[in-house]
């Protein structure tokens, strides 16, 4: 007789070999973890918890592919394996839930470690990465760096996708320079002042998939002002030059160095005024280079402050003022173009009615392309403003009006520098004084004319009269000898 299986039992049977499966798969677990070359990672054995029930004589081992790392008993102290010279101090067990910890990791240690305890077997593929930052992270302003990102695993090598985070959160996508399965090489964008921080760099994989952010510390040394900083001044000013340097800001501990120069035209050779140099411990020490440059180096300036005065500014100390910092052959640099203006004008002295005068404008030093002179005279008219075409270094205007005349810088609409000139009106009496000198020295152009013309009449005279004298003495000579031969 046949008969027909058993619904229930049919499903006990099923329940029995879903069980087996899964204890089978649960003797022979493998997990994938990452670490950090120069970090520490701690490789867990799955199943052992602080309460396991565990027989008291159970040993786990731990295995580095088929050596022996070390064996451990859960109740007993770590047992060291015949291979024990494979356990450095880099190694240790934390005997709570037999866990392997791995400091100061390597490229070389990722593989496969097992965990073994009773029939369980617990396998970690461990894959390391080793992110290399050049000069521990310190760059100069402008810097563009390049970081190598390396990996290892006992697994085929997955492709990454590489972005990164800087100092304040936001992504960057970086240029990829180089790419092999093992080693990335990228470029970092153009460093400012501001990028000083920790970056984070991620690391993605799909399969296997990996999720891994490596931070790293940047330190960007520069300067707080803008590559290219212009400032303007009128002759017989005085003018302060500041560079603020951000190596308090960002703790730089290096020692480094620079210098101050200045050039009066981009295409002239530098004059070095005063170099310098910061230690490691933050002291800033200056030497002045020039004695022909007048110049002086402020006693009391804030920290890190690169700083010269000029007590007295020439038309000629306009061009280029060049702040560099050198660190380890690499160089960072800060420019301030001074441009100084002056006014004049011909002839100088008060201004008489209805005399005309000049007024001349001048600058020294490059000037922006949408940069122009203006003279105009306050409280005046429209007929009394003159502009200059862009970028003209020099403006002249003929006026005839005294007051106060004004010439401005404009740039953008914005006036970044005037220089005023004042034209006195001559005196009433300084008026008659001209007129009269003027009237007295035509009426005496006019006598010394005529008395010229009297003297000259009279030479000619005198003259015709000796003529006809000497005529009349030759023809009476001339009578007398014809009488005395008769």
């Amino acid at each position: 007789q046949v008969t027909t299986p058993n619904v229930s039992s049919t499903l006990y049977i099923l329940f029995l070999m879903l069980s087996v499966s899964l204890i089978s798969s649960m003797a022979h677990q493998n997990e994938l973890q990452t670490g950090l070359a120069g970090g520490e990672v701690t490789l867990n054995c799955t199943g052992i918890l602080p309460d396991s029930k565990l027989s008291r004589d159970t040993l786990v081992h731990w295995k580095y592919y088929d050596t022996p790392l070390c064996k451990v008993s859960t109740s007993l102290p770590l047992l060291p394996s015949h291979t024990s010279a494979f356990i450095t101090d880099r190694f240790a067990i934390k005997t709570q839930y037999k866990q392997l910890w791995v400091r100061n990791l390597k490229l070389s240690d990722a593989g496969i470690y097992t965990c073994e305890y009773g029939s369980h077997k617990v396998r970690t593929s461990l894959h390391i990465f080793k992110l290399m930052i050049p000069l521990d992270g310190h760059f100069l302003q402008n810097e563009v760096p390049e970081l190598i990102l390396m990996q290892n695993s006992s697994s085929p090598l997955p492709d990454l996708r590489i972005t990164l985070l800087d100092s304040h959160n936001n992504r960057v996508t970086p240029e990829l320079q180089n790419k092999s399965r093992q080693k990335y090489i990228v470029n970092l964008r153009k460093l400012e002042t501001m990028d000083s921080g920790t970056w984070v760099c991620q690391v993605h994989s799909d399969s296997p998939l990996i999720d891994q952010n490596i931070p790293f510390a940047v330190k960007v040394l520069g300067f707080q002002n803008p590559d290219l900083e212009r400032k303007y001044a009128t002759v017989d000013s005085t003018v302060i030059l500041s560079w603020h340097l951000n190596s308090q800001k960002i703790k730089w501990k290096e020692g480094f160095t620079g210098q101050l120069n200045w050039k009066q035209q981009e295409s002239a050779n530098p004059h070095e005024l005063l170099d310098f140099n910061i230690t490691a411990q933050g002291q800033l020490h200056e030497t002045k280079k020039s004695s022909d440059f007048l110049f002086e180096i402020p006693e009391i300036k804030p920290e890190s402050t690169i700083e010269v005065k000029l007590p007295k500014v020439h038309f000629n100390h306009s061009g280029q003022y060049q702040c560099q910092l050198e660190y380890q052959g690499r160089h960072a640099q800060s420019k301030i173009e001074l441009v100084v203006m002056k006014v004049s004008a011909k002839p100088v002295g008060p201004l008489s009615r209805g005399a005309n005068m000049t007024l001349t404008c001048q600058v020294a030093g490059p000037l922006p392309p949408n940069a122009y002179l203006r003279w105009e005279r306050v409280n005046g008219t429209k007929m009394d403003i003159k502009n200059s075409k862009q970028k003209e270094v020099k403006l002249e205007v003929n006026i005839s009006a005294a007051g106060l005349w004004s010439c401005h810088l404009i740039e953008d609409s914005d006036r970044k520098i005037s220089a005023h000139y004042h034209v006195e009106e001559a005196a009433a009496w300084t008026n008659y004084v001209i007129i009269g000198a003027s009237v007295g020295g035509s009426l005496l152009v006019f006598a010394i004319g005529c008395l010229c013309i009297i003297t000259v009449t009279n030479w000619q005279r005198r003259r015709q009269r000796a003529k006809r004298m000497a005529q009349a003495r030759q023809y009476l000579l001339e009578n007398k000898t014809c009488q005395c031969q008769q």
